[in-house]
C-alpha cells in the first residue's frame, strides 16, 4: 500500500509465456498488494506459469475476446477487489515494471487521476526500437488528437497505464470496443470526464516476444483513433452525442475548444 491506498496490478496476457516470469520477477512487492492476470485463451502456458509464480487472481477467458475485453475483465476484477489504484502491465515485458513506483506515487499523493507512461518522452521509442512508420504514426496522430481535444499529450498509444478506482467508476469503459482501439476510447472518455492525466518517461522494447499489431490492423486502429478525436470533439463542442461519452452526467461542464490551444 502507498497511503493506505491498495495497489492491484492487471496484466491482459496472450501468450505471455517466455515474458512473464521475467516481468513478475521486476514488480515492486514492497508496494505492490495483488496481482490479476487475465488470459484471453492463450496457445502456450502462459496459465499455467502464472499458476507456479502463485499469481492469486487468475482469469481465464475460454475463447479469444479481444485486447480491450481483456482490459475490461482486469478493471472488472480489480474493481471487485476494492482496489483503489489499478496499474495495467503488459506481461510481454515491453514495459519495465521499475516504474511502477513512481505512477502509483503520483496517484496515491494526489497529483493525478491517471498516469500514462510516454515511451515519446525521452526518446524511449526510438531507442527501444519502434518501427519508423508506427512512430510517425504516433505524432501524426497524437498531433490530431491533441488539437481536436484540446489537450498537450505526448502520446495516447501507451499500454502502460495507472488509474485511480474513481476514474474506473466514473467511465464508461464496457462499452468500449474489445479490440486494440479500447486503450484510445478509455483516455478519451477519462479526458472527457476532466480527470488529470500526468505523463511520466517510460523505455520500451521491440523483440520478437513483445506484442506487437500488424501493419494493416495498425491502419485499423488509426482510423479508429480519428473516429474517437472527433466524437469527442462533436459531443464536447456541439453536442452531437456518442454513446461512449453518454453513460453518465459529465463532471464538468461542457467547454468550448480553443483552437491550436492543444498542439505540440
Amino acid at each position: 500500500m502507498v497511503h493506505g491506498k491498495k495497489i492491484i496490478v492487471v496484466m491482459p496476457a496472450y501468450n505471455a509465456e517466455m515474458t512473464l516470469e521475467k516481468v513478475y520477477g521486476e514488480i515492486p512487492f514492497d508496494i505492490v498488494d495483488d496481482i490479476i492476470l487475465v488470459d484471453d485463451c492463450s496457445r502456450d502456458n502462459t496459465v499455467e506459469l502464472a499458476r507456479k509464480l502463485n499469481i492469486r487472481h487468475i482469469v481465464k477467458h475460454d475463447v479469444n475476446k479481444g485486447y480491450g475485453a481483456n482490459q475490461k475483465s482486469c478493471y472488472e476484477k480489480a474493481l471487485s477487489l476494492s482496489a483503489d489504484i489499478v496499474i495495467m502491465l503488459h506481461p510481454d515485458y515491453q514495459y519495465t515494471p521499475k516504474l511502477i513506483t513512481p505512477i502509483v506515487c503520483m496517484i496515491a499523493n494526489g497529483v493525478y487521476d491517471t498516469v500514462i507512461a510516454s515511451r515519446i518522452l525521452g526518446r524511449g521509442a526510438v531507442r527501444g526500437g519502434m518501427p519508423v512508420y508506427k512512430y510517425v504514426s504516433n505524432r501524426i496522430l497524437t498531433f490530431i488528437q491533441n488539437l481536436l481535444m484540446n489537450q498537450k499529450l505526448s502520446e495516447y498509444h501507451t499500454g502502460y497505464r495507472a488509474f485511480s478506482a474513481e476514474v474506473l467508476q466514473a467511465i464508461n469503459f464496457k462499452d468500449n470496443s474489445d479490440d486494440f482501439i479500447f486503450d484510445n476510447q478509455m483516455l478519451a472518455q477519462i479526458l472527457y470526464e476532466n480527470f488529470t492525466v500526468g505523463e511520466i518517461s517510460c523505455p520500451t522494447k521491440y523483440f520478437k516476444e513483445a506484442s506487437s499489431i500488424s501493419f494493416r490492423r495498425s491502419m485499423i486502429y488509426g482510423l479508429g483513433v480519428l473516429k474517437v478525436s472527433f466524437q469527442y470533439f462533436l459531443q464536447r463542442n456541439f453536442h452531437i452525442r456518442s454513446r461512449i461519452f453518454n453513460s453518465r452526467d459529465s463532471r464538468y461542464p461542457i467547454r468550448p475548444l480553443k483552437f491550436l490551444s492543444g498542439c505540440v
